[in-house]
C-alpha cells in the first residue's frame, strides 16, 4: 500500500491534526506530519505518485474540487488529483521547489505565496491558473493571497488588492476587503454580498473579523456585535437572532 492513501478507501482513526477535502476525496495531515489521502481515486484522494514526498514535513493541505497541493516545511509544494485542476504543477514546479510561504486553492486552481513577495498560480486558466494579465502586478509585494470560487486575490503591501480569474467572485459572486481601518469594502454580485449598502453605516469602522457562505457575509465587529448582508437563506438576514449577536461573539464560522 502506497504511503498516503488508506487501504479501501478508510479514513485514518487518529493522531489527525488538520484536513481538507475536494469534491469527493478528503486528505489529513498526522501528527508526524505525514499525509492521507482517502475517497474518490478520480478527485484526490489516489496520492500514490507523490507518495514518497507525503511522509513527513507536511504543513498544510488545501484543494480544488478535485486536486489537492500540500505545502512542507521546507517551502515545497507537492500537488496530485486531477490534472487540468491543479493536480498537474509541472509547468511551474521549479518555483514550488523552495521558498513557498502560502498556498490557497478555489474550485478549479492554486495560487502560491512566495516568500519574496511573488505570485505563482497553476490549474484551470478559466478560473484563475493563469494570471499572466496581471503578472506585471504579481511579481512582488504580494503579503496574502485567496482563492475564491473561480478567480483570485492577492493583497498587496501598499493595501491595495488585485484580481485575477472567470470573474470577480469571493464566496461565490463577491470580494469583500477589511480595511485597516476596520472598515469594509465590498464589490461583485449585488444580489449575493456585493451589496453592503443597507448595513454600510454599520462598516466604516471597528470590524475585527469577516465570514463569507454561498452568498451572504457576516462581519464581527469589535464591540462584540455582528453585522450581516446578502442572500436571506444564506445568513445574511441575522434579524431572527438579532438579539444574540449585539454583544459576546468571538468568532464565526
Amino acid at each position: 500500500l502506497p504511503i498516503g492513501s488508506t487501504p479501501l478507501g478508510r479514513s485514518p482513526t487518529e493522531g489527525v491534526v488538520r484536513g481538507c477535502a475536494t469534491h469527493g476525496a478528503f486528505a489529513a495531515i498526522l501528527a508526524g506530519g505525514s499525509a492521507v489521502t482517502w475517497g474518490d481515486s478520480q478527485r484526490g484522494a489516489d496520492s500514490s505518485a507523490v507518495a514518497a514526498l507525503l511522509t513527513e514535513g507536511v504543513v498544510q493541505v488545501v484543494a480544488t474540487d478535485m486536486a489537492f497541493a500540500a505545502l512542507k516545511a521546507n517551502g515545497s509544494v507537492v500537488t496530485w488529483g486531477k490534472g487540468d485542476r491543479g493536480g498537474d504543477s509541472s509547468s511551474v514546479a521549479a518555483l514550488l521547489a523552495e521558498g513557498v510561504a502560502q498556498v490557497c486553492g478555489n474550485v478549479g486552481a492554486f495560487v502560491a505565496r512566495l516568500s519574496n513577495g511573488s505570485v505563482v498560480t497553476w490549474g484551470s486558466p478559466h478560473f484563475g491558473g493563469d494570471s499572466s494579465k496581471v503578472a506585471q502586478h504579481l511579481t512582488e509585494g504580494v503579503v496574502q493571497v485567496c482563492g475564491a470560487n473561480t478567480a483570485c486575490a492577492a493583497l498587496m503591501i501598499d493595501g491595495s488588492v488585485v484580481t485575477w480569474g472567470d470573474d470577480l467572485f469571493s464566496n461565490y459572486r463577491d470580494f469583500v476587503a477589511l480595511k485597516a481601518d476596520g472598515s469594509v469594502v465590498t464589490w461583485g454580485d449585488d444580489d449575493q454580498g456585493g451589496d453592503s449598502s443597507e448595513v454600510a453605516a454599520l462598516l466604516t469602522e471597528g470590524v475585527v473579523h469577516i465570514c463569507g457562505s454561498e452568498q451572504a457575509f457576516a462581519a464581527i465587529k469589535a464591540d462584540g456585535s455582528v453585522v450581516s448582508w446578502g442572500q436571506q437563506r444564506f445568513g445574511g438576514d441575522s434579524s431572527a437572532v438579532a438579539h444574540l449577536l449585539k454583544e459576546g461573539v468571538t468568532a464565526i464560522f
